[in-house]
């Protein structure tokens, strides 16, 4: 029987708790659920590899699902909202 992997990268934070319970639940006989730990150098590595930049987050096969990309902190953004400007 062909699996689907499903890989959820996870800290182990109240948010990433809620995100297993979803995948979980919407998990059929076809996915096989991995918990990738956030805190592990091996997931660490697994997250870097896919592009992960904030948890929770969920690769199907290999693929970071598409709710899970581009997110993260970036400078041009921070900056905007005032990081590293001092209060006048």
């Amino acid at each position: 029987m062909t699996r689907r992997k499903i890989e959820l990268f996870t800290a182990g934070c109240p948010l990433c708790r809620d995100a297993e319970e979803m995948v979980r639940k919407l998990a059929c006989t076809s996915c096989e659920v991995q918990l990738v730990d956030m805190h592990d150098p091996a997931g660490a590595g697994r997250a870097r590899e896919l592009g992960v930049c904030s948890v929770p987050a969920v690769a199907v096969d290999g693929q970071l699902a598409g709710c899970c990309t581009g997110r993260g902190p970036e400078e041009s953004m921070l900056r905007a909202a005032g990081l590293g400007r001092a209060i006048d």
